[in-house]
C-alpha cells in the first residue's frame, strides 16, 4: 500500500513540476502567457494558434508540445495509480471511506502510513503521531494552544482535508466546529480542535477494523469485542 501511495504521490509532484516549466515556456511564446489551471486539452489549443517564423520560436514550441505530451502521459500514469489503491483499499477490507471527508486516496494514505494500529498506545498517541495533539502555548490568564509541527505531515494534511470537507457540509464536525467558534475560540483554533476530534475518530475506526471477527462463544452467543457494549 505505501508504494503505491508514495508511487502516486511521486507522480503528482512530478506532474507538477512539469506543468511550471511548461507555463514558463508558455510566457516565451505567447505574449500574456497561460492562465494558472492550465489543461492540457487547453494548452494544445494554445500551441496550434503559435506559428513562429525563427528558430528559438520552433525550438520553444516543440518543446512546449513534448512538455503537454508528457503531462497527458502523466496524468494517465496517475490515474493508474489512483485505481490501484482504490483496489488496494477496498481489498484490505478497511471502513476508513465511511467517514465524511475520507475518500478513497485518504484512506490509502492512512493505511499506508499508519501500518498497524496496535503500535498506539492510545488515541492521544495517535494524535501525537498524526501531529494533531496541540502545544499549550498559555500566558498569564490567556490559555492558547498553538499548532504542533511534529507528527506526520501527511496524515496531518489528510486530517486537515477531512476537517475541512465536514465543515462545508451539514456534519456533526460543523456542529462542533460553530460551538468551538461560539466559544470565543479564532477559525484556527477550532480547526484545531476538530482536527484532533477527527484524530481520534480515525483511531477508533482502525482499531474497529483491525479487531478480529466476532467468534460464538458458549450456546452459540456471541462474545464481547471492543466495540461491543460490553466492552465499553
Amino acid at each position: 500500500m505505501r508504494a503505491i501511495v508514495e508511487h502516486r504521490d511521486d507522480l503528482v509532484k512530478t506532474r507538477t513540476q512539469t506543468v511550471n516549466r511548461l507555463h514558463v515556456v508558455l510566457t516565451h511564446l505567447i505574449p500574456a502567457g497561460a492562465a494558472r489551471g492550465l489543461s492540457t486539452d487547453r494548452s494544445a489549443e494554445m500551441l496550434k494558434r503559435v506559428r513562429p517564423r525563427d528558430v528559438a520560436g520552433t525550438t520553444l514550441r516543440s518543446l512546449a508540445a513534448d512538455l503537454v505530451a508528457e503531462v497527458r502521459q502523466l496524468d494517465r500514469r496517475i490515474d493508474k495509480a489512483a485505481r490501484d489503491i482504490e483496489a488496494a483499499v477496498a481489498e484490505s477490507g478497511s471502513s476508513l471511506t465511511q467517514l465524511c471527508g475520507i475518500a478513497a486516496l485518504n484512506a490509502g494514505k492512512i493505511l499506508a502510513r499508519v501500518g498497524s494500529v496496535h503500535r498506539f498506545r492510545s488515541a492521544a498517541a495517535f494524535a501525537s503521531y498524526t501531529g494533531t495533539a496541540p502545544i499549550e502555548a498559555s500566558s498569564g490568564d490567556v490559555v492558547r494552544h498553538r499548532l504542533s509541527r511534529a507528527g506526520d505531515r501527511q496524515l496531518n494534511y489528510v486530517l486537515h482535508t477531512m476537517a475541512i470537507t465536514q465543515i462545508r457540509r451539514d456534519t456533526p464536525g460543523r456542529a462542533y466546529y460553530r460551538r468551538k467558534r461560539a466559544a470565543g475560540k479564532s477559525h484556527r483554533e477550532a480547526l484545531r480542535c476538530l482536527k484532533r476530534r477527527l484524530s481520534d475518530f480515525v483511531y477508533r475506526q482502525l482499531l474497529r477494523d483491525a479487531t478480529p471477527a466476532v467468534t460464538a462463544g458458549p450456546g452459540g452467543q456471541s462474545g464481547a469485542t471492543l466495540s461491543s457494549c460490553a466492552a465499553g
